[in-house]
């Protein structure tokens, strides 16, 4: 047996090769949210099982089978490894009292993690974008985040690869009259359910909808709808959504079997669908989660948000090429010799006070080799110096990626220039 360590299976290392396209991603998505007036929350991975237990609810995949969950050896508490951030989020907001001047508009990054089986775009750890707008009652808020999720797309570049679903679960009122029609239903069919479904039957039968077993989905496709019980307010908030999607001219489809893997959505709900992932793929989703907040503790008070899944996003993003390229630094400095490398360290730091990246090369080795290792950085130009030029205070610039010829700086009489200047003239190739 091997004793190289590796890591957990479906838990993945970033590489420096991969992270040019994080980057591109996570920069985009910081100018896109301040568009938007949203602000950052960052909460910790771990947390009491209790709060998932609560908020997701107990009969779901993620609560049943997918959660990290250890005893803390300490004090015997129960913990869990986060598996999604609304709760975290919410349990914050309640926590730190954050409704308390009004409604919040908020958001987070970062890595979350389910015990499922890994596969492309679907990993034990993986990360996520969320976006959860706090305080805000009507479909106002909705709409704002449909809307704000369909120019995302357009500005990763993956506007004609998605599309749109949405549907509304209605109020507590209406799913209790859903429920009561989908038990009776089932019951009436219980020899075509499968082991997941007579589990789910009196517990949570909304579950049964979701289901991902072919041979149920003709079952699934007659049972009774939720929207045949939407009362007037559910119609009218569902009516609001679709009107100013139409407006917008964002293409959507009422899909009445949407219902999410999540027990505290209300109203509105969507995801964001592709083609382009295989069996993955819903690529962002969300909805509307009104009681959540009372749920936890907390006073009462209405709240929606949504979800998108960084590492399918990134997927979809390279296989349709619009991955940025690696950027190397501006300068890469060579130098050989002991009056050399001091003077190089002096040229670097100049470089970095003028706002230009630098690499200062280590480990000794001839000219040619260093320019080698200069070339192969990606560095637009390399500053060369030698004992000489360190003596007389000058370097060399060399364009690396552009047409030119090597170009001496020197510095104390007038028809040279002083290495500040020298490293501004970079601008000047």
């Amino acid at each position: 047996m091997s004793n190289t360590l590796r890591a957990v299976r479906g838990m993945n290392d970033i590489l420096p090769a991969d992270s040019a396209i994080w980057q591109h991603f996570e920069q985009t998505i910081r100018s896109w949210l301040n568009l938007y007036g949203y602000r950052e929350i960052r909460t910790p991975i771990l947390e009491h099982t209790g709060l998932f237990k609560r908020a997701i609810g107990e009969v779901t995949d993620i609560v049943e089978k997918e959660m990290y969950t250890f005893t803390d050896e300490l004090n015997g508490e129960s913990l869990t490894l986060r598996p999604e951030g609304t709760a975290s989020c919410v349990r914050s907001v309640i926590e730190n009292n954050l409704l308390y001047d009004g409604g919040k508009r908020l958001w987070y990054q970062g890595p979350m993690f389910r015990h499922e089986r890994p596969q492309k775009g679907r990993y034990r750890q993986f990360h996520q974008v969320g976006v959860e707008a706090l305080g805000y009652a009507g479909p106002d808020m909705d709409i704002e985040h449909l809307m704000m999720t369909a120019r995302l797309w357009h500005m990763l570049g993956l506007a004609d690869a998605v599309r749109l679903e949405i549907n509304s679960l209605g109020g507590m009122e209406s799913r209790a009259r859903h429920r009561e029609k989908l038990i009776a239903y089932f019951e009436a069919h219980q020899a075509d359910l499968d082991e997941d479904a007579k589990r789910r039957l009196h517990s949570n039968p909304l579950r049964i909808l979701d289901t991902k077993n072919p041979t149920m989905q003709v079952l699934v496709d007659a049972a009774p709808k939720l929207v045949d019980e939407l009362d007037a307010d559910a119609l009218a908030h569902f009516e609001a959504v679709k009107q100013a999607l139409d407006a917008a001219g964002i293409a959507y489809s009422v899909n009445p079997r949407l219902v999410r893997g999540l027990d505290y959505y209300n109203f509105t709900v969507f995801e964001w669908v592709t083609d382009r992932l295989g069996s993955q793929g819903t690529v962002c989703a969300g909805g509307r989660y009104d009681g959540l907040i009372a749920q936890l503790g907390g006073k009462p008070a209405p709240a929606c948000g949504y979800a998108m899944g960084v590492e399918r996003l990134l997927v979809m993003m390279q296989e349709a090429s619009l991955a940025p390229e690696g950027v190397g630094p501006d300068a890469y400095v060579v130098h050989v010799g002991e009056a050399a490398s001091a003077f190089a360290r002096v040229a670097a730091d100049h470089l970095r006070d003028a706002g230009f990246s630098a690499v200062l090369h280590a480990g000794g080795g001839s000219f040619k080799s260093q320019m080698k290792k200069a070339d192969a950085s990606g560095a637009q130009y390399a500053i060369i110096i030698g004992d000489d030029e360190a003596l007389a205070e000058q370097v060399t610039v060399k364009p690396m990626r552009l047409n030119g010829e090597q170009q001496r700086e020197q510095q104390r009489e007038q028809q040279r220039m002083a290495l500040p200047e020298a490293v501004q003239s970079l601008k000047g190739y």
